[in-house]
């Protein structure tokens, strides 16, 4: 990514790329955002209708700072495309944050409201992040979490409440008259009832607290076994910290996590699926993820950028 340089009114030069899912969630702060941003510098707006296109325009942007205008996927989606194209380390990058997520934004920083974070993009101060990227060239910029429950698309369908109506469950198109036990008598017809409702216990999904799930993991932190395939785990946490992998480790056989830090941490075992920020992949037998300390440049409000360790998400969250 080239370095930003003013135009010829001293002015920067912005490609302002605008999310498709920013504008439909939410007009009326795209608009705003545009407008602070165009007060302030040299815009180029984009719409992009998909990753091809993306990759058009940050490749034609010269030297015009790219600016995002979209929620976390769509941030995802650009740090993950210039992480490809191995131009994510030689600049900085800016994001308004607006559409249906917007916490992993949040958490590293950049403001949620429309206009401060448009004035962020113009006055703001860039600050290195950590990036953990896999052995399948993907990134992940917040948390990683192992395993990810629940994962989305595997709910299982809502239990109707006690009393519901006949044709409430699982009776779609069929109304109360042609429900089995309608017409009968008043004994027969409470005898139905009480099995319907004894079907409805024993069906309803077991609520996760207490449903225990735990996985067979090796885990390895910069070679170092941590925990092997005959312990069982409740789950794995990685996160990047100053530069370094917070690896955190829950287990039943102990009341406190485990915990390490390391540049390098390979997950094996039986297929198992993680959530990285906002997405859940899987299922895989092994992955392994490296942290690039200060991999990737975000501005930030000039308050907020802290000199302290390259990479920091800020306190624990």
């Amino acid at each position: 990514m080239s370095a930003p340089e003013p135009a010829e009114n001293g002015a920067q030069q912005l490609l302002v790329v605008i999310d498709p899912v920013a504008g439909r969630t939410d007009g009326e702060s795209v608009r705003i955002a545009k407008d602070v941003l165009s007060g302030g510098a040299a815009v180029k707006l984009c719409f992009p209708e998909g990753p091809e296109e993306l990759s058009r325009a940050l490749a034609r942007r010269g030297n015009r700072r790219p600016v995002l205008v979209g929620d976390d996927r769509a941030l995802l989606r650009m740090v993950a495309l210039l992480h490809r194209e191995r131009e994510l380390s030689s600049g900085a990058l800016s994001l308004v944050p607006i559409g249906a997520s917007v916490e992993l934004a949040a958490s590293l920083g950049v403001p949620t409201g429309a206009v401060a974070a448009a004035r962020a993009v113009l006055d703001g101060a860039v600050r290195r992040l950590d990036l953990l990227v896999d052995d399948s060239d993907g990134v992940v910029l917040g948390d990683l979490r192992i395993p990810a429950l629940p994962v989305a698309g595997t709910a299982l369908a809502p239990v109707p409440p006690a009393g519901a109506a006949a044709g409430a469950f699982g009776e779609s198109g069929a109304s109360a008259a042609s429900a089995p036990g309608a017409g009968v008598g008043p004994a027969a017809a409470h005898m139905w009832h009480t099995c319907r409702s004894l079907v409805r216990t024993l069906v309803r999904p077991v609520p996760q607290s207490i449903s225990g799930h735990t996985h067979r993991l090796r885990v390895e932190a910069d070679g170092v076994l941590l925990s092997d395939l005959d312990e069982p785990v409740e789950g794995v946490t990685v996160r990047s910290r100053d530069g370094r992998a917070e690896v955190v480790i829950r287990r039943r056989a102990s009341a406190e996590p485990l915990r390490a830090s390391a540049l390098s941490v390979t997950v094996s075992g039986a297929d198992f699926r993680y959530r990285a920020d906002a997405r859940v992949t899987g299922p895989v037998r092994t992955r392994t993820w490296t942290l690039r300390p200060g991999a990737w440049g975000l501005m930030l409000p000039a308050g907020a950028v802290r000199t302290s360790g390259p990479g920091s998400l800020g306190p624990d969250r």
